[in-house]
């Protein structure tokens, strides 16, 4: 059921860890290098809740939310083969805008899809089975372009880029399919129990403004869960973002001591920056099965919160270290908090939220990572310029700084989130009464007899 998300965080993985290098390869400044981002969390923003809406509406062969799996995968597979062939900045941005809009196609409907399946009683299991095949392929897509290094594949291609990492998004973009379509041929989808009570429900709410409006009233009806979960995503994606466009730079400059992004030594940076990233992948998969016994001896508010401080600690020791070796530890920390992020805050948000609105819900939730991403994308720039210097040395090691202090805080925010799926005993669901006394807003149904964890 989770397999193809291996498939999607190898897409991802690879973007994250080798963009900002590519864009720096093509002639991008360090602090022009954040609005080149802007592509993931304006598709993010428009796409998720749009293709959540229209998958809780959507029956046919492949079922509800397969058929987006199948479509996204195959128009970010494309995206991926050739966007290491960019022979401009402009090339390889309009490329990123169409990989990001097809991965979010994919992406969003698989958090729907495990709560569809799941009871309430299994649903930290399963986001945290996410969280293992997001590690799984994250892990391969950051050390890939090393890999190949190691294997000999040398050189560039005529715009610079390093054949090590050509190679990397082309092979990404065959395990990115072949893992999707694992998941769509090998997992069924349960029908809505009056078929044609649906099929009458989608033809009565109209077209495209009805679509909009769909999404209009579930951010109105948000509930009061999923408001103080916004506040936890939003500076926990900050921090992540702060890592993400800076670490890969930080290691090339101040840990290889690199100054040409040309250079040979900034590529060997820009290989042990991806190596680093494949070590908090790597975290992520090893400790994830662990935080549903942490979650269940404490609490899963605490569990997340706890995770979020060691990620915090990571990216704040980045500071002190020097050895390319220790450099590897910081990201263990970070491991920590991915795999919590991965799963903790769709875990406690499943539990309030409508059944039958799963898939828009989770879609507007992502409205919480994206607008992070965007404030990111259009103020970092500005922010280096003025506080650091546009050529300052030092400034991607600062914001890789900034994004621990922002982890800080999204821990202490945590804490104070009212977590009703803390009331569901091991043993099963609530019933309807717990979920009134609760506050919980919609029902929560348990899905038919033959649902299970596939």
């Amino acid at each position: 059921m989770s397999f193809g998300f291996l498939g999607i965080q190898f897409g991802w993985g690879l973007q994250l860890a080798n963009m900002s290098a590519v864009y720096e390869k093509l002639g991008a400044r360090p602090d022009e290098v954040p609005l080149l981002w802007l592509a993931a969390p304006v598709t993010g923003l428009l796409v998720q809740p749009i293709i959540g809406a229209l998958s809780d509406r959507t029956w046919g062969p492949l079922g509800r939310r397969r058929p987006y799996f199948l479509t996204g995968a195959i128009l970010a597979s494309i995206a991926l083969f050739f966007m290491p062939t960019s022979t401009s900045l402009w090339m390889a941005a309009t490329l990123l805008w169409i990989l990001d809009a097809s991965i979010n196609i994919s992406m969003e409907p698989f958090r729907a899809f495990v709560a569809d399946k799941l009871d309430l009683s299994q649903r930290t299991a399963g986001f945290v089975m996410q969280s293992f095949f997001i590690g799984v392929g994250a892990s391969l897509a950051n050390a890939l372009p090393l890999i190949l290094s190691w294997m000999g594949v040398t050189g560039a291609t005529a715009s610079g880029i390093p054949l090590s990492v050509k190679y990397s998004f082309q092979i990404g973009a065959c395990v990115f399919l072949l893992a999707v379509l694992w998941t769509v041929f090998t997992t069924t989808e349960h029908p809505p129990e009056d078929l044609a009570a649906f099929e009458h429900e989608k033809r009565s709410r109209g077209g495209v403004g009805a679509l909009f409006g769909e999404i209009g009233s579930a951010v109105r009806e948000m509930p009061a869960t999923m408001k103080q979960l916004a506040v936890v995503q939003f500076f926990t994606w900050l921090g992540l973002f702060c890592m993400w466009m800076f670490f890969v730079p930080t290691v090339a400059r101040h840990v290889f001591g690199a100054t040409d992004p040309k250079s040979e030594l900034y590529t060997r940076g820009v290989e042990w920056g991806g190596l680093a990233f494949a070590f908090y992948s790597v975290t992520c998969f090893a400790v994830a099965f662990a935080l549903p016994v942490l979650a269940r001896a404490t609490s899963r508010k605490l569990t997340h919160a706890l995770a979020l401080l060691c990620g915090a600690a990571g990216l704040l020791s980045v500071w002190a270290i020097h050895d390319k070796y220790l450099l590897l530890l910081t990201m263990v920390g970070v491991g920590i908090a991915w795999a919590s992020i991965l799963s903790m805050p769709f875990a406690i948000l499943s539990t309030a939220i409508p059944s039958e609105r799963m898939g828009v819900y989770m879609g507007v939730f992502n409205f919480f990572i994206v607008i992070p991403e965007i404030l990111a994308s259009l103020a970092f720039g500005p922010l280096i310029r003025s506080v650091f210097g546009a050529d300052n040395p030092n400034a991607s090691l600062y914001m890789v700084m900034a994004g621990g202090v922002c982890m800080v805080i999204a821990a202490a925010a945590v804490l104070l989130v009212h977590d009703a799926g803390d009331a569901v005993d091991a043993a099963g669901l609530m019933d309807a009464d717990e979920h009134e006394a609760l506050g919980i807003q919609g029902s929560v149904q348990p899905v038919p007899s033959s649902g299970r964890m596939d």
